[in-house]
């Protein structure tokens, strides 16, 4: 750590042939994931097939697959990540620190247990994999890497190195290309200038964020990021949609989530609409001048889409006639348009009967939520994520024109939904990335500013330590989230890779606020200071867009086939 002004010193915390031992260790990383498949299969498999029974009753077992793969998934790239910056003469000593220290640690998880959360430790053994399946890992290159690589001596160099460079963006080269990268600047600078002074203050105040904030991100483009340049998008990649979302999630979660509306329903139409339905309503997602809210979720169905009750029913004219309950609907009152998903299909109890429809709406105010006919509901109070509210939906005999069924045809909603998911969790990720990149800003600054026994809190090696780790794990989240938007931009399946990235992001977020409010002390706990905020932020991340239970059954399945 720099003291009194002193220079930071050189030091030797390295390892030697960094990106050779990295190398050498995702191969055996590999492999015991392999056995671990086949050890998880054993146990769910029943007459030669996945058994869902058999898989809820192994769930620890197969939720920790999923963990497994997951860090695996990260290792591997890490590596490639840190491969890519040698090749262009960017694997600086910061990006040195962060990799081993990463690979370090993870292989340290992977075989004394792994941190699915605070309170559930995974074990080799949980997945019923044994000390000879754990041999693998007794390679020299990962015995080195998890016994030298995340040091003391490595974390707090890294620290003391950030420090020296406060000025720059992201702690580390995150490896995209510069036109990504200048986007990144622009959306940092614009969240420094009108998000940041303001966030905390809508956050204590329950506000709606403001309509100027909006009107200046679509002139910005937010909204129209990756809706192709034929319906008035620009057509970008979802990698400029990870970096825009980090940056503005950074600033505040709520105005980082504005562009997810858009983002989900964009994806609706271009994937499942008409193109009649394409021309009329993408051009105004694009341009920020509709404003939509997904109407997924009911009272009593959470995760379990295929039970819902809403229903519609044709009338006369050919329009529909919602009726049903929805909670839990993300800035429900001052949008344009609902993506509602309803039971269209009589005498059906699962997905096959759902349709979905874009139901128009008048614009509510925080007086008056909702201003149609056949429409009603009200606000949920939160602990965080504040900045478009939540609130019950109730439609009793609302109208929905005929030609507003999604495609045109019924029963095809949930499909239709399904195939939003790996945007939705690949934008999820990113959020996450921003949310714990705020909670390191807040913790870094603390910890320098504050004096505890003639000394800054970050000159004590736990507080460093917390700081590294949050460093190297948003690394590790944002590569992984990266990855499966640059699979998701090659037109790949990545829904396994999207989860995965969400899983892993929701939990750094998580860590990064909580530690950063251990930094704070009992200031952290005070409504006053940022970090309030931003650990109640941090909570959600861990349920929306598929809690992460759901979505460790999601990667265990497509794991095991």
């Amino acid at each position: 750590m720099p003291r009194d002004g002193q220079p930071i010193a050189e030091t030797h915390v390295i390892l030697p042939d960094l990106l050779h031992l990295t190398g050498a260790a995702v191969a055996p990383a590999e492999a015991l994931l392999e056995t671990a498949r086949a050890r998880v299969a054993a146990m769910v498999t029943v007459d030669g097939r996945i058994s869902g029974s058999a898989l809820e009753d192994n769930q620890t077992a197969a939720h920790g697959l999923a963990w497994l793969a997951t860090y695996v998934e990260s290792l591997r790239q890490m590596h490639r990540w840190a491969e890519r910056l040698a090749a262009d003469g960017k694997l600086g000593e910061v990006e040195q620190l962060i990799l081993q220290i990463a690979f370090g640690e993870y292989l340290s998880q992977i075989t004394g247990g792994i941190q699915m959360n605070q309170a559930e430790i995974l074990r080799p053994q949980d997945m019923g994999l044994t000390p000879e399946d754990l041999r693998g890992l007794s390679a020299p290159e990962v015995v080195t890497l998890a016994r030298a690589g995340n040091t003391q001596a490595a974390r707090s160099r890294l620290v003391a190195l950030m420090q020296e460079r406060r000025a720059e963006i992201t702690v580390g080269a995150t490896g995209l290309e510069d036109e990504l990268e200048m986007i990144r600047e622009q959306f940092r600078r614009y969240a420094v200038d009108k998000v940041e002074p303001y966030a905390h203050e809508w956050h204590l105040k329950d506000e709606l964020i403001p309509m100027e904030v909006i009107e200046e991100l679509a002139e910005m483009g937010v909204f129209g990021l990756t809706i192709p340049e034929e319906y008035g998008g620009f057509g970008l990649s979802k990698a400029s949609m990870c970096v825009v979302s980090e940056e503005l999630s950074r600033g505040y979660i709520g105005v980082g989530s504005l562009g997810t509306r858009s983002e989900i329903a964009a994806e609706l139409i271009l994937a499942g609409g008409t193109e009649a339905q394409k021309e009329k309503w993408l051009p105004g997602l694009a341009s920020g001048e509709i404003l939509p809210t997904a109407v997924f979720t009911e009272p009593n169905t959470g995760s379990d889409l295929g039970s819902l009750r809403t229903r519609a029913v044709k009338d006369d004219n050919g329009d529909w006639i919602l009726k049903g309950n929805k909670t839990w609907i993300t800035h429900a009152a001052r949008t344009h348009v609902m993506t509602v998903l309803a039971r269209t299909i009589p005498d059906t109890t699962d997905y096959r009967g759902l349709s979905m429809f874009l139901a128009e709406k008048t614009p509510g105010t925080d007086e008056t939520p909702f201003p149609d006919a056949g429409i009603s509901g009200g606000e949920i109070e939160v602990l965080g994520y504040r900045g478009m509210k939540e609130y019950t939906v109730n439609f009793d005999d609302f109208k929905v024109k005929g030609e507003n069924l999604l495609g045109g045809v019924e029963g095809q909603g949930f499909k239709q939904l399904m195939q939003t998911f790996e945007s939705a969790r690949i934008q999820t990720a990113a959020r996450a990335i921003g949310v714990a990149q705020g909670a390191l800003d807040e913790g870094m600054k603390y910890a320098e500013d504050r004096k505890q026994f003639g000394r800054a809190l970050i000159e004590f090696p736990r507080v460093a330590n917390k700081l590294a780790m949050m460093a190297v794990e948003i690394m590790v989240a944002r590569q992984l989230t990266y990855f499966s938007a640059w699979e998701k931009d090659h037109d790949r399946r990545c829904d396994l890779e999207a989860g995965m990235a969400k899983l892993l992001g929701a939990r750094v977020a998580w860590a990064c606020a909580d530690n950063a409010l251990q930094i704070h002390g009992g200031n952290g706990f005070a409504l006053e200071y940022k970090i309030s905020r931003i650990l109640c932020d941090a909570r959600i991340l861990n349920i929306f867009e598929g809690a992460a239970e759901i979505q460790a059954q999601v990667i265990a399945r497509r794991l095991l086939g």
